[in-house]
């Protein structure tokens, strides 16, 4: 279910690739680009990741963080960020209790067989905490980041 637009985005403390904590307060006054992926170093998610890291000038240029959570933990996190030289912050929820917050984990359909796990979403929080696009199902994970950075720059241009 997607989140309201506009509604406070729900707070959250995970830990980054180092074992530092990082909240989401931390970034008040930035814009923040949220995305739920199920694994480090797995196809789709690698697509995604390095689509974001292609594209992380222009959402530097919306004053945008960008924060990529999944449930593996910092190792992981470091050895799939120092791979493909990812120049963002990689956070673990291993207890899918933040995904669980912001929809990003529940049922979904994968093959054709109804399945739990880890739903691809991504959720752009503007600078004043709240929430301005929820893209609740990802289908396609390699040009998603695409039309998240085209969001921005029209909103930019209004």
């Amino acid at each position: 279910m997607p989140l309201a637009e506009g509604s406070k985005a729900p707070t959250f403390t995970l830990e980054d690739s180092r074992g530092k904590k990082v909240a989401l307060k931390d970034f008040l006054g930035r814009n923040v680009v949220l995305y739920f992926y199920p694994r480090d170093d797995t196809p789709g998610c690698t697509k995604e990741a390095c689509s974001f890291r292609d594209l992380s000038k222009g959402f530097a240029k919306h004053d945008a963080v960008i924060l990529g959570v999944s449930p593996d933990g910092g190792e992981a996190h470091l050895r799939f960020a120092e791979k493909y030289k990812l120049p963002f912050v990689l956070l673990s929820d291993p207890k899918k209790k933040v995904m669980e917050k912001y929809g990003a984990f529940g049922e979904k359909m994968m093959y054709g067989k109804k399945t739990t796990g880890v739903i691809r979403s991504t959720v752009w929080i503007g600078k004043d905490g709240k929430i301005v696009k929820h893209w609740a199902k990802v289908a396609k994970a390699e040009t998603h980041p695409e039309a998240v950075l085209a969001a921005m720059d029209e909103a930019a241009a209004k």
